[in-house]
């Protein structure tokens, strides 16, 4: 990969062979055993390198915060979504579904895709992926069993938004209210109770990205 150390392209490929068959990134560790690096120092330091050259962006406080920039996905071999050659649309890939409910099994890397007005995420589309939605829990915000959500990917939300997020390896869309040292992930169905993932948990939670559009079939 030009511009880059052979052990920087091993790294930038471990990255994205993790979203491929994931549909998020690798933790440092992840990849430290993936390519056999025993020092989380040493991983780190390439990341460093591929941020500054400008092929990941990342968030320090998250541990699985590294986003592929447009010219990483590309240099990975994955679809980014970016704008065709009329600067008009959009290709959105499809990852897989993700619960309105209790979490399911954590989503995957498909081939599937959607193509879409690039204007209809604003001024700066950014990466958006999409999920198939299952459950109720998000009945009262207009999700429902069976819609298409569009996710833009960030490692960080406001409070209050609508995330995607992963629990301990497996996914649910819910809103996001952090609270100290714990988050509170809240469904849009007054039947329902809210999942709580506190620092002192066993459990990891990390956010996907922000739930930006809803797209549903008709029958």
């Amino acid at each position: 990969m030009k511009g880059l150390t052979g052990r920087q392209s091993e790294v930038l490929a471990a990255i994205s062979e993790s979203i491929r068959n994931t549909g998020y990134p690798p933790t440092i560790r992840e990849i430290g055993l993936v390519l056999n690096i025993r020092s989380t120092n040493g991983v780190n330091d390439h990341l460093k390198a591929l941020e500054r050259k400008g092929y990941i962006v990342r968030d320090t406080s998250k541990s699985r915060a590294i986003i592929l920039t447009d010219v990483g996905a590309a240099e990975a071999g994955l679809q980014p979504a970016i704008a065709t050659a009329d600067d008009t649309t959009m290709a959105i890939p499809v990852l897989g579904d993700i619960a309105a409910g209790v979490p399911i099994a954590a989503i995957e890397a498909s081939d599937e895709e959607i193509r879409l007005d690039r204007s209809l995420f604003g001024r700066s589309p950014g990466d958006v992926f999409a999920l198939n939605v299952s459950g109720d829990s998000m009945i009262e915000d207009g999700i429902f069993d069976g819609d298409l959500i569009f996710v833009r990917r960030q490692p960080v939300a406001e409070r209050g938004a609508t995330v995607a997020a992963m629990i301990d390896g497996e996914a649910t869309v819910k809103r996001y209210h952090p609270e100290g040292d714990r988050v509170r992930l809240v469904p849009a169905n007054s039947a329902m109770e809210d999942i709580v993932v506190s620092s002192g948990d066993a459990r990891e939670s990390v956010i996907l990205g922000r739930v930006v559009g809803v797209f549903r079939r008709l029958n």
